[in-house]
């Protein structure tokens, strides 16, 4: 009998009553729950994680910053309300400790009560950390521990992250401040300069301007010191004519009372004292002159140089651009000055106020001098004269006494002038050279002013000036500044789509190893007829491959429709899992028919291996090197790869690989089976009375 009809043939048997069918259709399923069930167990897991029970312990007492209300905790607990990631229950800090210890809750999340104080910190002089306390409890579940460490991560960065964002948006507003008064500064030193180059300017005017007051001063205090050495000769003379009239008037009185007999006693003596007079008179006239000439040039000196020193005083102090250090001597000059320039109109004044008297007075004078000499032409002859000479005598007396009187006044007011104009002439000559250093100071401080300007004009082109949208941009990227960009070229959906490449191998290989224990691995009627050793192996091969095809379609359908499993390669997938169907049968028969019950034992020791090797959860490489060293010799490690490849996509390398392998192991493993069978023709005494029977 061939090897299809001894598979049809065992397959029968199935078919002949309750129990045997029944257990054809549990072999069948039991792919289909042991990898269904389990991967509808944990399909996606981290999508359901708002079902799990979380305490949230919120304590922040809020702080004030700048000015301004910060409630960290508060918006932080309503973010993570909005988030969805845990089931989050606000409680008190024993309730959260008492419910993560008895299991009422996974894990808590505490926000301490400084919270929103150290945040605030940021933007004092002193800043600190905000804390988040978290409390886990490995005895209630390890995995969500793990969970909440990554998912708790997030919330640090991003609540470090809305921190930083504030600090920094601070920072930039005060680069802004900083640069906008820089600016003002450098136009405040733009004026300075300006200012001071003025002041440099007007202190050489002022320096020049006092090199020609201390010309005209010097020239007043000479024009003066003669003045008033004339008016000293003046006012001597007056003195004298005074003297000698009133003498010629009481010896005038004393004739006139004696009459004949004086003057006839005293003609001699009359006319000498008459020669006396008239050259006194003489004299006195050119002084009056000379008086009369050069007070007005006097006052108009005097006056010239204190307006030049009143023009250098207002320019200089009263309306500046930068006040003048050399204002105070300025005004003692001023005064000065103006002292003078008063006592010098006062004598002018008195000149020109008393013309017609002085021009009066040089007529008597003249007269005087005139009648002195006519009288000592007529000495000899004064008692004839003598009542007009009284008269005329009185009159010269009382005239004397009015010049000598204006004279002694004139010669102290030329002295007070005399002495205000040395002061003048010192004074500008002490002004002249300050007005000299001012101005070599303020030469230095334009240069200096200048440099200033300059430095403060590059200083503000180096502080940035950000504006609000620049400002934000900068703050987000200082904030955060490495952001994880990921791409995944090959995505699994979900959870259970990661999973599916580890788990649907398993569950075949629990299909084969199921179904040879209902199944024989090698038919005993063909190995009673002494049939050929390959088709005693393909017809205990071919029942389980056909059952596997069966159970592979089953698995596929319920994991696509009704759990949603998507694959890149569906034809593929399923294709290649045909394969492993035949494949996992040749060597669980093989073990089976070589070892016999112990095969069993085997199988799923050799399931383990295959389980722990593969590389199905973690990478391969975090395995001890025992697993290491196993992974690429065994079946399934290569199945899974194939899978990932079949299911999310990429690559068919690992495919093409995992065809091969698996060819080879089918057809080593049915080269074995059939030595076993060839073998198992022979009848021997541990075939007779085996020492396990299972």
């Amino acid at each position: 009998m061939r090897s299809p009809a001894l598979a049809a043939l065992e397959l029968r048997r199935f078919g002949r009553g309750r129990l045997p069918r029944a257990a054809l259709v549990a072999l069948l399923v039991l792919p289909l729950l042991y990898g269904a069930l389990y991967l509808w167990s944990f399909w996606d897991p981290y999508g359901r994680l708002d079902r799990i029970p979380v305490a949230l312990v919120n304590d922040d007492e809020g702080a004030t910053a700048d000015g301004r209300r910060i409630t960290a905790g508060d918006d932080l607990t309503e973010g993570l309300r909005d988030s969805g990631t845990f089931d989050w229950r606000e409680v008190s800090a024993a309730e959260a400790r008492r419910g993560v210890e008895d299991g009422t809750y996974y894990l808590s999340l505490t926000l301490p009560a400084d919270f929103s104080r150290r945040i605030a910190s940021s933007s004092g002089d002193s800043p600190e950390t905000g804390a988040l306390q978290v409390r886990t409890n490995d005895a209630n579940n390890y995995i969500v521990g793990q969970i909440s460490r990554t998912v708790f991560g997030e919330v640090r960065r991003a609540a470090s992250t809305k921190t930083s964002r504030s600090f920094l948006d601070r920072i930039f507003v005060s680069f802004s401040g900083i640069h906008g008064e820089t600016v003002k500064a450098a136009k405040g030193a733009d004026k300075l300069s300006g200012g001071i180059g003025k002041a440099e300017k007007g202190s050489q005017d002022l320096a020049d301007g006092l090199a020609d007051a201390r010309k005209g001063s010097g020239k007043l205090s000479k024009g003066l010191k003669d003045l008033h050495k004339g008016s000293g000769g003046l006012a001597d003379g007056s003195r004298k004519v005074a003297d000698g009239t009133r003498t010629l008037a009481a010896k005038v009185n004393a004739v006139d009372a004696r009459v004949g007999p004086f003057l006839e006693d005293n003609g001699k003596t009359i006319g000498e004292t008459a020669r006396f007079v008239a050259d006194s008179a003489g004299r006195l006239r050119d002084d009056l002159d000379t008086l009369r000439e050069k007070a007005p040039a006097a006052a108009k000196d005097a006056r010239a140089a204190s307006g030049t020193v009143d023009g250098i005083h207002k320019a200089r102090c009263e309306d500046p651009v930068l006040p003048d250090p050399a204002c105070p001597d300025l005004e003692k000059a001023r005064d000065a000055v103006a002292t003078a320039a008063t006592v010098a109109g006062d004598v002018s004044a008195l000149v020109t106020g008393h013309r017609d008297e002085l021009k009066e007075l040089d007529g008597d004078l003249g007269a005087l001098e005139k009648q002195a000499r006519a009288l000592a032409a007529r000495a000899p002859h004064l008692s004839e004269d003598l009542d007009d000479a009284v008269t005329r005598i009185n009159k010269l007396d009382s005239g004397a006494a009015r010049v000598a009187a204006g004279a002694k006044k004139l010669d102290k007011g030329l002295g007070t002038a005399e002495t205000g104009a040395r002061d003048l002439d010192k004074g500008v000559g002490e002004l002249k050279t300050g007005a000299d250093d001012l101005n070599g100071g303020l030469y230095k401080l334009v240069d200096g002013s200048g440099e200033l300007a300059g430095g403060l004009h590059d200083g503000a082109g180096k502080i940035p000036d950000y504006d609000e949208r620049d400002r934000d941009r900068r703050t987000e990227v200082m904030a955060d500044p490495v952001r994880l960009v990921s791409r995944d070229l090959h995505k699994a959906p979900d959870y259970g789509t990661g999973f599916a490449p580890y788990f649907i191998p398993l569950s075949l290989w629990v299909g084969a190893m199921v179904a040879y224990m209902l199944i024989a691995p090698m038919n005993r009627r063909a190995l009673a007829a002494g049939a050929p050793a390959w088709r005693i192996a393909l017809a205990g091969w071919l029942p389980v491959v056909a059952i596997g095809v069966l159970q592979t379609a089953a698995l596929m359908a319920v994991l696509h429709w009704a759990l949603g499993l998507q694959m890149a390669r569906a034809a593929g997938t399923v294709g290649f899992l045909f394969l492993v169907t035949a494949c996992f049968a040749a060597l669980v028969q093989w073990l089976n028919a070589r070892f016999g019950a112990a095969g069993r034992i085997l199988v799923l020791a050799l399931l383990m291996l295959q389980l722990t090797s593969a590389g199905g959860t973690y990478p391969v490489q975090t395995s001890p090197g025992f697993f290491n060293a196993l992974h690429p010799f065994l079946p399934m490690s290569h199945v899974v790869e194939a899978l990932r490849r079949l299911i999310t996509g990429g690559g068919l390398g690992p495919v093409w690989q995992a065809c091969a392998v698996l060819t080879a192991f089918t057809a080593g493993a049915l080269a074995l089976t059939a030595l076993s069978a060839r073998r198992r023709q022979v009848w021997t005494l541990d075939r007779l009375h085996p020492e396990l029977s299972l």
